[in-house]
């Protein structure tokens, strides 16, 4: 047992953040790269999609119930008080583009919690939603906001081309994480490129990856599985060979005949040389402040996706942790960027689709 005393959540300062000396201009090339990707996948495929996160695998509908009794320290902000507000939930793959599910990819977890009360952030304004875009790694792939311009660059000269090579390519790099996974590592990059492990999304665990404020604190946010039969799906392999749709099937043969729970949790930071905010890549190490379950999300069995739910939700919503409340302000040169972005690629779906993406006040019955 360690004799080290609990640590002590850091108070958020301004100081904190360093904004990068060219980050404006980081941000306008940002945009341009996702509007470049947007007018690709809209040029081949006649509809607007999002620039990344193109392909939706399962849409439900929820409830997230905040716990009684969190300590002040956890209970800011959405959780400042016990409540239950209804919830969407959007289970994606990263690329821009729709691939068949053979070319495996990172996976993302995005929630919309509706009804929710308090100053809202700019641009945000009017609004009672409040959003956590979350992928199934604990931390960003790259440090900073010029990086990740970087790396989306690459993402957007592959959108749309050689679709074949990438499902020979995401193969071989499926076998070479396996081998690096059974020495005990896990690579980050050569997932990303397509070599995550084919398994169920539904076992996984999201994160923020990047931090929020947590009111007068610094966090991020995970959501895991925790009923029996999401955590028996972790790590299970899931056969899609010759499905392009297989992760959609998957999830939509488990939400016909029963639901899921999962807890919303929140990592404080309480040392900014361990847990930085403008570095994305640096996992915050939980043994220094462990994730602690804050809230609780129930789906029932329901029809996971269908045409109807995709009109409802991949063209009439968009996600971004810029829409909530003042108290989760993202924070750190990634979450700076991604504002104009999530706006723009936003923006072009509306018009190139022509008709309004917008936040929902209310949250009445999906489509089945």
């Amino acid at each position: 047992m360690s004799s080290r005393p609990p640590a002590v959540p850091v108070r958020y300062e301004p100081v904190f953040e360093r904004p990068e000396p060219d980050e404006a201009e980081t941000t306008r090339a940002l945009v341009e790269t996702m509007r470049k990707i947007q007018e690709k996948t809209f040029e081949d495929g006649g509809h607007a999609l999002r620039s990344v996160h193109a392909k939706s695998h399962a849409l439900l509908q929820g409830e997230l119930e905040v716990l009684v009794g969190l300590p002040p320290h956890l209970a800011q902000g959405l959780a400042a008080k016990p409540g239950r507000y209804p919830v969407v939930m959007r289970l994606s793959t990263i690329p821009g583009d729709i691939l068949d599910d053979n070319v495996s990819t990172p996976r993302g977890l995005a929630i919309k919690v509706v009804g929710v009360q308090g100053e809202r952030l700019h641009g945000s304004e009017g609004h009672n939603t409040q959003d956590f875009v979350l992928v199934n790694a604990p931390a960003f792939l790259k440090s900073d906001a010029k990086s990740f311009l970087k790396s989306l660059k690459l993402l957007a000269a592959t959108t749309d081309k050689a679709p074949g090579l990438k499902k020979v390519l995401s193969s071989v790099l499926q076998g070479v994480e396996k081998v690096i996974e059974s020495a005990g590592g896990q690579s980050p990059t050569i997932m990303s490129m397509g070599g995550h492990p084919e398994t169920h999304p539904l076992g996984e665990t999201y994160y923020s990856q990047v931090p929020v404020l947590w009111g007068e604190y610094m966090a991020k946010v995970a959501v895991a599985p925790i009923a029996p039969e999401l955590t028996v799906l972790t790590k299970k392999a899931v056969d899609i060979d010759g499905m392009p749709n297989g992760l959609r099937e998957a999830v939509a043969e488990h939400f016909a005949r029963r639901g899921g729970t999962w807890e919303l949790r929140v990592q404080l930071c309480t040392n900014l040389e361990e847990m930085p905010i403008e570095d994305a890549k640096v996992v915050w190490p939980e043994e220094r402040s462990p994730y602690v379950a804050v809230a609780r999300i129930r789906v029932a069995a329901q029809p996971s996706w269908t045409a109807a739910r995709a009109d409802a939700v991949d063209d009439r919503m968009s996600f971004s942790p810029w829409h909530g409340l003042a108290a989760h302000r993202p924070i750190g040169s990634v979450m700076r960027v991604r504002k104009a972005a999530y706006e723009a690629a936003r923006a072009f779906r509306e018009s190139r689709n022509q008709q309004p993406v917008d936040e929902p006040r209310v949250l009445e019955n999906l489509p089945g």
